[in-house]
Protein backbone atom coordinates (compact mmCIF):
# COMPACT_ATOMS: atom_id res chain seq x y z
CA UNK A 1 0.00 0.00 0.00
CA UNK A 2 1.01 3.74 -0.65
CA UNK A 3 1.70 5.93 2.29
CA UNK A 4 -1.32 6.10 4.00
CA UNK A 5 -0.68 6.69 7.80
CA UNK A 6 -2.63 9.50 9.58
CA UNK A 7 -3.07 8.21 13.14
CA UNK A 8 -1.01 6.31 15.79
CA UNK A 9 -3.95 4.30 16.99
CA UNK A 10 -1.40 3.14 19.45
CA UNK A 11 -0.65 6.28 21.28
CA UNK A 12 -4.24 7.94 20.26
CA UNK A 13 -2.77 11.03 18.86
CA UNK A 14 -2.28 12.48 15.15
CA UNK A 15 0.54 11.32 13.19
CA UNK A 16 -0.52 12.77 9.56
CA UNK A 17 -2.71 14.65 7.94
CA UNK A 18 -6.06 13.16 6.76
CA UNK A 19 -6.61 13.96 3.00
CA UNK A 20 -9.54 13.17 0.89
CA UNK A 21 -9.30 11.75 -2.74
CA UNK A 22 -10.08 13.00 -5.57
CA UNK A 23 -9.39 11.94 -9.26
CA UNK A 24 -7.36 9.22 -7.65
CA UNK A 25 -5.08 11.99 -5.69
CA UNK A 26 -5.04 13.24 -1.80
CA UNK A 27 -6.28 16.61 -1.44
CA UNK A 28 -6.42 18.95 1.47
CA UNK A 29 -8.45 21.87 1.91
CA UNK A 30 -8.04 25.64 3.50
CA UNK A 31 -10.28 24.71 6.55
CA UNK A 32 -10.65 21.51 8.91
CA UNK A 33 -13.12 19.64 10.81
CA UNK A 34 -12.15 18.91 14.32
CA UNK A 35 -12.99 15.05 14.86
CA UNK A 36 -13.74 13.75 19.12
CA UNK A 37 -12.67 10.60 20.61
CA UNK A 38 -16.31 9.88 22.18
CA UNK A 39 -14.56 7.93 24.84
CA UNK A 40 -12.65 11.30 26.18
CA UNK A 41 -14.43 13.72 24.40
CA UNK A 42 -11.22 15.29 22.96
CA UNK A 43 -10.38 16.25 19.67
CA UNK A 44 -7.93 13.84 18.73
CA UNK A 45 -7.76 14.77 15.15
CA UNK A 46 -8.60 17.29 11.72
CA UNK A 47 -9.93 16.32 8.45
CA UNK A 48 -10.41 18.69 5.67
CA UNK A 49 -13.75 20.56 5.01
CA UNK A 50 -14.15 20.08 1.46
CA UNK A 51 -14.89 23.40 -0.38
CA UNK A 52 -17.31 24.16 -3.06
CA UNK A 53 -14.68 24.34 -5.72
CA UNK A 54 -13.48 20.85 -4.26
CA UNK A 55 -16.69 19.52 -4.76
CA UNK A 56 -17.19 20.68 -8.58
CA UNK A 57 -13.83 19.29 -8.97
CA UNK A 58 -14.75 15.83 -7.61
CA UNK A 59 -18.25 15.67 -9.91
CA UNK A 60 -16.45 16.60 -12.64
CA UNK A 61 -13.90 13.87 -12.32
CA UNK A 62 -16.84 11.04 -11.48
CA UNK A 63 -18.64 12.15 -14.59
CA UNK A 64 -15.42 12.39 -16.76
CA UNK A 65 -14.28 8.53 -15.50
CA UNK A 66 -18.50 7.19 -15.90
CA UNK A 67 -17.85 7.18 -19.52
CA UNK A 68 -15.25 4.78 -19.73
CA UNK A 69 -16.41 2.90 -16.28
CA UNK A 70 -19.90 2.30 -17.57
CA UNK A 71 -18.31 0.84 -20.73
CA UNK A 72 -15.89 -1.77 -18.33
CA UNK A 73 -17.19 -4.78 -18.48
CA UNK A 74 -19.16 -6.48 -15.21
CA UNK A 75 -16.97 -9.06 -14.82
CA UNK A 76 -13.87 -6.48 -14.90
CA UNK A 77 -15.68 -4.23 -12.24
CA UNK A 78 -15.99 -7.66 -10.31
CA UNK A 79 -12.51 -8.62 -10.33
CA UNK A 80 -11.30 -4.89 -9.17
CA UNK A 81 -14.22 -4.94 -6.15
CA UNK A 82 -12.31 -8.05 -4.95
CA UNK A 83 -9.03 -6.56 -5.56
CA UNK A 84 -9.77 -3.83 -3.26
CA UNK A 85 -11.13 -6.25 -0.65
CA UNK A 86 -7.92 -7.68 -0.32
CA UNK A 87 -6.24 -4.28 -0.05
CA UNK A 88 -8.79 -3.50 2.67
CA UNK A 89 -8.05 -6.79 4.19
CA UNK A 90 -4.35 -5.86 4.01
CA UNK A 91 -5.06 -3.11 6.05
CA UNK A 92 -7.97 -4.11 8.70
CA UNK A 93 -5.95 -3.66 11.18
CA UNK A 94 -4.99 0.01 11.08
CA UNK A 95 -8.64 1.01 9.74
CA UNK A 96 -10.16 -0.93 12.74
CA UNK A 97 -8.37 1.46 14.98
CA UNK A 98 -8.94 4.30 13.52
CA UNK A 99 -12.77 3.60 13.53
CA UNK A 100 -12.94 3.16 17.26
CA UNK A 101 -10.77 6.16 17.92
CA UNK A 102 -13.55 8.00 16.30
CA UNK A 103 -16.50 5.98 16.96
CA UNK A 104 -15.51 4.44 20.25
CA UNK A 105 -16.90 0.53 19.56
CA UNK A 106 -14.93 -2.27 20.68
CA UNK A 107 -11.59 -3.09 18.84
CA UNK A 108 -13.40 -6.50 18.24
CA UNK A 109 -16.24 -5.13 17.04
CA UNK A 110 -14.71 -2.51 14.36
CA UNK A 111 -12.13 -5.26 13.00
CA UNK A 112 -16.16 -7.40 12.61
CA UNK A 113 -17.35 -4.10 11.26
CA UNK A 114 -14.98 -3.84 8.70
CA UNK A 115 -15.06 -7.84 7.94
CA UNK A 116 -18.66 -7.59 7.54
CA UNK A 117 -18.11 -4.84 4.86
CA UNK A 118 -16.16 -7.21 2.97
CA UNK A 119 -18.29 -10.15 3.10
CA UNK A 120 -20.81 -7.87 1.34
CA UNK A 121 -18.66 -6.99 -1.17
CA UNK A 122 -17.76 -10.40 -1.93
CA UNK A 123 -21.05 -11.61 -2.21
CA UNK A 124 -22.39 -8.50 -4.15
CA UNK A 125 -19.29 -9.67 -6.86
CA UNK A 126 -20.95 -12.94 -7.29
CA UNK A 127 -25.04 -11.89 -7.44
CA UNK A 128 -26.34 -12.28 -11.25
CA UNK A 129 -28.01 -9.19 -13.19
CA UNK A 130 -28.16 -7.90 -16.16
CA UNK A 131 -30.40 -7.65 -19.54
CA UNK A 132 -33.41 -9.73 -20.04
CA UNK A 133 -34.98 -10.74 -22.78
CA UNK A 134 -38.59 -9.88 -22.35
CA UNK A 135 -40.23 -11.08 -25.94
CA UNK A 136 -38.32 -12.47 -28.80
CA UNK A 137 -39.77 -14.46 -31.64
CA UNK A 138 -40.38 -13.95 -35.58
CA UNK A 139 -41.53 -10.19 -35.36
CA UNK A 140 -39.89 -8.55 -32.33
CA UNK A 141 -36.92 -8.76 -30.07
CA UNK A 142 -37.27 -7.22 -27.21
CA UNK A 143 -34.48 -6.91 -24.08
CA UNK A 144 -35.07 -4.92 -20.80
CA UNK A 145 -31.33 -3.24 -20.12
CA UNK A 146 -30.39 -2.25 -17.23
CA UNK A 147 -28.28 0.63 -17.29
CA UNK A 148 -25.57 2.76 -14.82
CA UNK A 149 -27.20 6.08 -13.56
CA UNK A 150 -23.99 8.41 -13.68
CA UNK A 151 -22.67 9.74 -10.57
CA UNK A 152 -23.89 8.87 -7.19
CA UNK A 153 -23.89 10.47 -4.09
CA UNK A 154 -23.38 8.81 -1.13
CA UNK A 155 -23.67 9.98 2.11
CA UNK A 156 -23.01 8.19 5.19
CA UNK A 157 -24.12 7.86 8.85
CA UNK A 158 -22.19 7.33 11.84
CA UNK A 159 -22.85 4.60 13.83
CA UNK A 160 -21.79 2.08 11.06
CA UNK A 161 -19.23 3.63 8.90
CA UNK A 162 -17.42 1.90 6.59
CA UNK A 163 -20.19 -1.12 6.26
CA UNK A 164 -22.63 1.45 5.06
CA UNK A 165 -19.95 3.03 2.84
CA UNK A 166 -19.68 -0.75 1.71
CA UNK A 167 -23.12 -1.00 1.18
CA UNK A 168 -23.43 1.84 -1.34
CA UNK A 169 -20.06 1.79 -2.99
CA UNK A 170 -19.83 -2.01 -3.95
CA UNK A 171 -23.78 -1.95 -5.51
CA UNK A 172 -22.72 1.66 -7.34
CA UNK A 173 -19.80 0.61 -8.66
CA UNK A 174 -21.07 -2.77 -10.23
CA UNK A 175 -23.91 -1.53 -11.38
CA UNK A 176 -21.56 1.13 -13.78
CA UNK A 177 -21.35 3.89 -11.34
CA UNK A 178 -19.35 5.96 -10.26
CA UNK A 179 -19.08 7.76 -6.82
CA UNK A 180 -18.82 10.57 -4.45
CA UNK A 181 -19.02 9.52 -0.83
CA UNK A 182 -19.53 11.85 2.23
CA UNK A 183 -19.11 10.50 5.65
CA UNK A 184 -20.45 11.94 8.47
CA UNK A 185 -18.11 14.74 9.77
CA UNK A 186 -18.85 12.57 13.24
CA UNK A 187 -16.84 9.77 11.95
CA UNK A 188 -14.72 10.45 8.46
CA UNK A 189 -11.46 9.50 9.37
CA UNK A 190 -11.32 5.78 8.85
CA UNK A 191 -13.25 6.50 5.24
CA UNK A 192 -10.96 8.68 4.30
CA UNK A 193 -8.57 5.93 4.77
CA UNK A 194 -10.66 3.85 3.28
CA UNK A 195 -11.05 5.95 0.18
CA UNK A 196 -7.27 6.04 -0.15
CA UNK A 197 -6.85 2.26 -0.54
CA UNK A 198 -9.54 1.34 -2.55
CA UNK A 199 -8.44 4.44 -5.09
CA UNK A 200 -5.32 2.15 -5.51
CA UNK A 201 -7.50 -0.17 -7.65
CA UNK A 202 -10.16 1.61 -9.38
CA UNK A 203 -9.34 4.04 -12.06
CA UNK A 204 -9.13 7.94 -11.31
CA UNK A 205 -12.48 9.45 -10.29
CA UNK A 206 -14.26 6.09 -10.10
CA UNK A 207 -14.40 6.29 -5.99
CA UNK A 208 -14.16 9.94 -4.59
CA UNK A 209 -14.53 10.55 -0.83
CA UNK A 210 -15.34 14.09 0.57
CA UNK A 211 -15.23 15.42 4.39
CA UNK A 212 -17.36 18.13 5.22
CA UNK A 213 -20.43 19.14 7.17
CA UNK A 214 -23.87 19.94 6.48
CA UNK A 215 -23.33 22.06 3.72
CA UNK A 216 -21.52 19.62 1.99
CA UNK A 217 -24.48 17.18 1.71
CA UNK A 218 -26.64 20.35 0.65
CA UNK A 219 -24.32 20.59 -2.57
CA UNK A 220 -24.37 16.62 -3.04
CA UNK A 221 -28.25 16.66 -3.25
CA UNK A 222 -28.96 19.81 -5.22
CA UNK A 223 -26.07 19.86 -7.80
CA UNK A 224 -27.50 18.62 -11.15
CA UNK A 225 -24.32 16.29 -11.86
CA UNK A 226 -25.47 13.74 -9.35
CA UNK A 227 -27.89 11.35 -10.80
CA UNK A 228 -28.58 10.03 -7.83
CA UNK A 229 -28.24 10.10 -3.34
CA UNK A 230 -27.99 7.01 -1.50
CA UNK A 231 -28.31 8.01 2.30
CA UNK A 232 -28.55 6.71 5.29
CA UNK A 233 -29.53 8.85 8.41
CA UNK A 234 -32.50 10.81 10.15
CA UNK A 235 -36.32 10.78 9.13
CA UNK A 236 -36.13 14.62 8.66
CA UNK A 237 -32.74 14.85 6.81
CA UNK A 238 -34.11 11.88 4.57
CA UNK A 239 -37.59 14.44 3.72
CA UNK A 240 -34.73 17.59 3.32
CA UNK A 241 -32.80 15.24 0.75
CA UNK A 242 -36.18 14.20 -1.29
CA UNK A 243 -36.76 17.85 -1.49
CA UNK A 244 -33.70 19.25 -2.40
CA UNK A 245 -33.37 16.57 -5.26
CA UNK A 246 -36.68 17.51 -6.82
CA UNK A 247 -35.65 19.89 -8.96
CA UNK A 248 -33.13 17.39 -10.57
CA UNK A 249 -35.47 14.49 -10.32
CA UNK A 250 -32.85 12.78 -8.85
CA UNK A 251 -33.10 8.45 -7.80
CA UNK A 252 -32.87 7.88 -4.29
CA UNK A 253 -32.19 5.21 -1.99
CA UNK A 254 -33.15 6.32 1.57
CA UNK A 255 -32.44 4.33 4.69
CA UNK A 256 -34.05 6.13 7.40
CA UNK A 257 -34.81 5.93 11.26
CA UNK A 258 -36.42 2.83 13.05
CA UNK A 259 -38.43 2.71 15.75
CA UNK A 260 -38.30 -1.28 15.96
CA UNK A 261 -41.12 -3.32 17.95
CA UNK A 262 -40.55 -6.68 19.62
CA UNK A 263 -43.41 -8.57 20.52
CA UNK A 264 -43.02 -12.17 23.24
CA UNK A 265 -45.41 -14.01 23.08
CA UNK A 266 -46.94 -15.64 25.98
CA UNK A 267 -44.80 -18.99 26.80
CA UNK A 268 -41.37 -18.08 25.47
CA UNK A 269 -38.65 -19.68 26.90
CA UNK A 270 -37.19 -16.79 28.40
CA UNK A 271 -34.04 -18.18 29.59
CA UNK A 272 -33.68 -19.52 26.19
CA UNK A 273 -33.89 -16.28 24.72
CA UNK A 274 -32.58 -13.75 27.19
CA UNK A 275 -29.04 -13.27 25.27
CA UNK A 276 -30.58 -12.68 21.66
CA UNK A 277 -33.26 -10.32 23.40
CA UNK A 278 -30.50 -8.33 25.15
CA UNK A 279 -27.85 -8.07 22.07
CA UNK A 280 -30.93 -6.99 20.15
CA UNK A 281 -31.55 -4.08 21.68
CA UNK A 282 -27.86 -2.66 22.91
CA UNK A 283 -25.63 -3.91 20.02
CA UNK A 284 -23.59 -1.12 19.06
CA UNK A 285 -24.46 0.64 22.12
CA UNK A 286 -28.18 0.46 21.09
CA UNK A 287 -27.10 2.57 17.60
CA UNK A 288 -28.19 0.77 15.38
CA UNK A 289 -31.17 1.91 12.99
CA UNK A 290 -32.89 -1.56 12.63
CA UNK A 291 -32.26 -2.21 16.33
CA UNK A 292 -35.08 -3.07 18.58
CA UNK A 293 -36.03 0.04 20.37
CA UNK A 294 -39.17 -1.38 22.10
CA UNK A 295 -40.00 -4.56 23.74
CA UNK A 296 -43.92 -5.40 24.20
CA UNK A 297 -44.02 -8.02 26.66
CA UNK A 298 -46.84 -9.95 27.84
CA UNK A 299 -48.32 -9.56 30.93
CA UNK A 300 -47.52 -12.75 32.83
CA UNK A 301 -43.84 -12.93 32.05
CA UNK A 302 -42.59 -8.81 32.08
CA UNK A 303 -41.38 -9.50 35.29
CA UNK A 304 -39.24 -12.62 34.32
CA UNK A 305 -38.08 -10.78 30.65
CA UNK A 306 -36.92 -7.93 33.00
CA UNK A 307 -34.85 -9.81 35.46
CA UNK A 308 -32.94 -11.70 32.59
CA UNK A 309 -32.82 -8.90 30.69
CA UNK A 310 -31.02 -7.69 33.47
CA UNK A 311 -29.04 -10.41 34.40
CA UNK A 312 -27.13 -10.81 31.14
CA UNK A 313 -26.91 -6.42 31.54
CA UNK A 314 -24.63 -6.71 34.62
CA UNK A 315 -22.25 -8.95 32.89
CA UNK A 316 -21.54 -6.00 29.98
CA UNK A 317 -18.62 -4.21 30.62
CA UNK A 318 -18.78 -0.66 29.43
CA UNK A 319 -15.41 1.82 28.47
CA UNK A 320 -13.10 2.80 26.16
CA UNK A 321 -12.99 0.49 23.01
CA UNK A 322 -9.55 -0.66 23.58
CA UNK A 323 -9.87 -1.74 27.03
CA UNK A 324 -9.28 -5.15 27.33
CA UNK A 325 -12.66 -7.00 27.97
CA UNK A 326 -14.97 -3.93 26.87
CA UNK A 327 -18.00 -4.97 24.88
CA UNK A 328 -19.88 -1.87 25.10
CA UNK A 329 -18.48 1.48 24.20
CA UNK A 330 -19.75 5.09 24.59
CA UNK A 331 -22.82 6.83 22.29
CA UNK A 332 -20.90 8.35 19.93
CA UNK A 333 -21.70 12.10 20.48
CA UNK A 334 -22.62 14.53 22.75
CA UNK A 335 -25.67 15.75 20.93
CA UNK A 336 -26.77 12.05 21.12
CA UNK A 337 -25.79 12.04 24.30
CA UNK A 338 -27.79 15.01 25.58
CA UNK A 339 -30.54 13.30 23.47
CA UNK A 340 -30.79 9.71 25.16
CA UNK A 341 -30.53 11.32 28.52
CA UNK A 342 -33.35 13.80 27.96
CA UNK A 343 -35.66 10.50 26.87
CA UNK A 344 -35.11 8.71 30.16
CA UNK A 345 -35.54 11.66 32.13
CA UNK A 346 -38.73 12.63 30.85
CA UNK A 347 -40.31 8.93 30.75
CA UNK A 348 -38.91 8.37 34.45
CA UNK A 349 -40.56 11.84 35.38
CA UNK A 350 -43.80 10.62 33.51
CA UNK A 351 -44.09 7.04 35.82
CA UNK A 352 -41.70 4.95 34.55
CA UNK A 353 -39.27 3.03 35.96
CA UNK A 354 -35.77 2.34 35.70
CA UNK A 355 -35.83 -1.71 36.33
CA UNK A 356 -31.71 -1.48 35.82
CA UNK A 357 -29.03 0.60 35.10
CA UNK A 358 -25.29 -0.32 34.91
CA UNK A 359 -22.65 1.09 35.46
CA UNK A 360 -20.20 3.29 33.35
CA UNK A 361 -16.38 4.17 33.71
CA UNK A 362 -15.84 7.67 35.96
CA UNK A 363 -14.45 9.83 32.71
CA UNK A 364 -15.19 12.17 30.33
CA UNK A 365 -16.45 10.24 27.36
CA UNK A 366 -19.95 10.37 26.36
CA UNK A 367 -20.54 6.92 28.56
CA UNK A 368 -24.53 6.24 29.22
CA UNK A 369 -25.35 3.17 31.31
CA UNK A 370 -27.23 0.14 30.18
CA UNK A 371 -30.59 1.16 30.83
CA UNK A 372 -34.16 -0.54 31.26
CA UNK A 373 -37.17 1.18 32.01
CA UNK A 374 -40.27 -0.60 33.14
CA UNK A 375 -43.85 0.55 33.12
CA UNK A 376 -42.98 2.14 29.85
CA UNK A 377 -45.65 3.50 27.84
CA UNK A 378 -46.61 4.98 24.07
CA UNK A 379 -47.02 8.34 24.16
CA UNK A 380 -43.74 9.22 25.99
CA UNK A 381 -40.88 10.36 23.69
CA UNK A 382 -38.96 7.40 24.85
CA UNK A 383 -41.26 4.84 23.11
CA UNK A 384 -42.96 6.93 20.62
CA UNK A 385 -39.21 8.20 19.54
CA UNK A 386 -35.79 6.31 18.25
CA UNK A 387 -33.34 6.71 21.16
CA UNK A 388 -30.75 5.43 19.46
CA UNK A 389 -28.86 4.53 22.81
CA UNK A 390 -28.57 2.25 25.96
CA UNK A 391 -32.04 2.11 26.37
CA UNK A 392 -34.91 -0.25 26.15
CA UNK A 393 -38.32 0.19 27.09
CA UNK A 394 -40.54 -2.50 28.50
CA UNK A 395 -44.47 -2.23 27.54
CA UNK A 396 -46.81 -4.13 28.86
CA UNK A 397 -49.52 -6.47 27.01
CA UNK A 398 -52.59 -8.37 27.55
CA UNK A 399 -53.74 -9.31 24.19
CA UNK A 400 -51.84 -10.30 20.87
CA UNK A 401 -54.09 -8.25 18.58
CA UNK A 402 -53.60 -5.52 21.14
CA UNK A 403 -49.96 -5.86 21.32
CA UNK A 404 -49.79 -6.13 16.96
CA UNK A 405 -51.68 -2.93 17.05
CA UNK A 406 -49.79 -0.97 19.63
CA UNK A 407 -46.44 -2.32 17.55
CA UNK A 408 -47.63 -0.79 13.84
CA UNK A 409 -49.10 2.65 15.71
CA UNK A 410 -45.89 4.40 14.61
CA UNK A 411 -44.70 6.41 11.37
CA UNK A 412 -41.68 3.93 11.58
CA UNK A 413 -41.66 0.50 9.61
CA UNK A 414 -38.08 -0.96 9.19
CA UNK A 415 -37.98 -3.97 11.61
CA UNK A 416 -39.79 -5.94 13.97
CA UNK A 417 -39.74 -9.32 15.64
CA UNK A 418 -41.40 -11.65 17.05
CA UNK A 419 -39.99 -14.33 19.70
CA UNK A 420 -41.92 -17.50 20.90
CA UNK A 421 -41.70 -20.92 20.97
CA UNK A 422 -44.61 -21.80 18.36
CA UNK A 423 -43.24 -21.67 14.60
CA UNK A 424 -47.00 -21.17 13.56
CA UNK A 425 -47.85 -18.62 15.97
CA UNK A 426 -44.71 -16.55 15.82
CA UNK A 427 -45.44 -16.33 11.51
CA UNK A 428 -48.97 -15.16 11.91
CA UNK A 429 -48.09 -12.36 14.52
CA UNK A 430 -44.84 -11.64 11.71
CA UNK A 431 -47.32 -11.54 8.67
CA UNK A 432 -49.01 -8.73 10.74
CA UNK A 433 -46.43 -6.45 11.36
CA UNK A 434 -45.77 -3.39 8.86
CA UNK A 435 -42.08 -3.02 8.51
CA UNK A 436 -39.60 -3.67 5.85
CA UNK A 437 -38.09 -7.36 7.54
CA UNK A 438 -39.40 -9.03 10.58
CA UNK A 439 -36.95 -11.52 11.80
CA UNK A 440 -38.36 -14.54 14.23
CA UNK A 441 -36.61 -15.18 17.35
CA UNK A 442 -33.29 -12.61 16.40
CA UNK A 443 -33.10 -9.04 15.53
CA UNK A 444 -31.35 -8.00 13.57
CA UNK A 445 -29.66 -9.89 10.72
CA UNK A 446 -28.52 -8.26 7.53
CA UNK A 447 -27.36 -10.86 4.76
CA UNK A 448 -25.93 -9.56 1.17
CA UNK A 449 -28.02 -11.44 -0.59
CA UNK A 450 -31.32 -10.68 1.03
CA UNK A 451 -32.97 -6.91 0.05
CA UNK A 452 -33.25 -4.72 3.52
CA UNK A 453 -35.54 -1.45 3.20
CA UNK A 454 -37.87 0.56 5.26
CA UNK A 455 -41.71 0.85 5.44
CA UNK A 456 -43.61 3.84 5.86
CA UNK A 457 -41.04 6.61 6.61
CA UNK A 458 -38.17 4.54 7.21
CA UNK A 459 -37.46 4.82 3.92
CA UNK A 460 -37.16 4.80 -0.03
CA UNK A 461 -36.28 1.71 -2.29
CA UNK A 462 -33.41 -1.35 -0.56
CA UNK A 463 -30.00 -2.20 -0.51
CA UNK A 464 -28.17 -5.25 -0.40
CA UNK A 465 -29.31 -8.06 -3.09
CA UNK A 466 -30.01 -7.68 -6.38
CA UNK A 467 -32.45 -5.44 -5.92
CA UNK A 468 -30.07 -3.37 -3.89
CA UNK A 469 -27.75 -3.50 -7.16
CA UNK A 470 -30.83 -2.87 -9.64
CA UNK A 471 -31.57 0.06 -7.66
CA UNK A 472 -28.59 2.14 -8.93
CA UNK A 473 -29.65 1.72 -12.59
CA UNK A 474 -31.98 2.54 -14.82
CA UNK A 475 -34.10 0.85 -16.99
CA UNK A 476 -34.05 0.96 -21.20
CA UNK A 477 -35.65 -1.29 -23.30
CA UNK A 478 -34.29 -2.30 -26.71
CA UNK A 479 -37.11 -2.97 -29.60
CA UNK A 480 -36.24 -4.36 -32.83
CA UNK A 481 -38.54 -4.99 -35.54
CA UNK A 482 -37.56 -8.07 -37.19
Amino acid sequence: MTETATISADDKTPAGSLTMTVDGHPVDAESRIEVINPSTAEVFTTVPDCSAEQFDQAVRGAEAAFAQWRRTPLEERQELLLKACEKIEANLDELARLLTLENGKPLANARGEIGAALGHWRAYAEIEFGDEVLRSDDERHIVLRRVPLGVVGAITAWNYPILLAAFKLGPALLAGNTVVLKPSPFTPVATLLFGRIVNEVFPPGVVQVLSGGDELGRWITAHPGIAKVSFTGSVPTGRAIMAASAPTLKRLTLELGGNDAGIVLPGTDIEKRADDLYWAGFSNCGQVCAGLKRLYVHESQIKEVAAALATVAATIKVGDGFDEGVQTGPIQNKPQFDRVRLLVDDAVDAGAEIVYQGDVPDDDGYFFPITIIGNAAEGSALVDEEPFGPVLPLITYSDIDDAITRANATDYGLGASVWGEDPDQTRRVAEQLEAGTVWINVHPSLLPTVPFGGRKQSGIGVEASRLGIEAYTDISVLHIKK
